[in-house]
């Protein structure tokens, strides 16, 4: 049975061309223009619901050469999400042959989640975008190059967490759903959390905040008591700096 991560409908619908691979020559200066004007407009806007006459008129660039460099809107989308999430998929096979604990990587994989979402707040709502209304092809490029290598990373990191005794045993599916869903909802729906935020927005000490926020309460309900809380993360008693 497939993985419900990985199960997508067939939707036919015009090809759009692939994600750059890693050894892919450098992007055309005229096709990063385009990546930049569309990233640029959905932080600018909030939303993702962006047309390529705005992308090419942001960028100076003729709207025609997105057909060129791009195939079709899907493609260009695909595209901005390859180069955005390839330092994050660069950085998992890093941290877990790092020689640290289990709990050490998956500290360092909760704070890699939402700094990702707080340089690039639109991330997430791109991916649904791409997987639900984009082409057939479009889902299964997004499932090859990032949800596949995200899910098979973490689910790697729970089994030697459990196998080193410091991790419970928990549902990888469930536990990539709650983890990437906690952390993205403070970016994806900042007008309802400016409530509890402050006018200021998402600042850097936000950040820092919910980093600490959302390590304790996800290492609170992983680690084994022999694993313990890390001191830096326990609660100071009462009167304590």
């Amino acid at each position: 049975m497939s993985s419900p991560l990985t199960q997508k409908a067939p939707r036919p619908s015009a090809p759009s061309k692939q994600a750059p691979e890693k050894e892919a020559a450098p992007m055309n200066a005229t096709a990063a223009k385009l990546l930049v004007a569309a990233g640029d407009l959905m932080i600018e806007r909030n939303t993702t619901e962006v047309s390529l006459s705005e992308i090419a008129q942001k960028s100076g660039v003729n709207a025609a050469l997105v057909k060129y460099h791009f195939g079709n809107k899907d493609g260009l989308l695909l595209a901005l999400l390859a180069r955005d999430a390839a330092a994050e998929m660069a950085n998992l096979a890093f941290v877990l042959d790092m020689p640290i604990s289990p709990t050490e990587k998956m500290r360092r994989h909760i704070a890699g989640i939402i700094n990702a979402y707080y340089r690039v707040p639109y991330l997430n709502r791109l991916i649904h975008l791409l997987l639900h209304q984009g082409s057939e092809a479009t889902s299964k490029e997004v499932h090859r190059f990032f949800i596949n290598p995200l899910f098979d990373f973490l689910r790697r990191l729970l089994e030697e967490g459990i196998a080193a005794g410091e991790f419970r045993k928990v549902d990888p599916a469930l536990f990539y759903i709650s983890l990437n869903g906690a952390c993205d909802h403070l970016f994806y729906g900042r007008q309802m959390n400016a409530r509890f935020i402050g006018s200021r927005g998402i600042t850097d000490e936000v950040r820092r905040q919910y980093i600490s926020h959302m390590t304790k309460l996800i290492l609170g309900g992983l680690l084994t008591d022999k694993a313990g809380m890390p001191s830096d993360l326990q609660e100071k008693p009462a009167g304590k700096a």
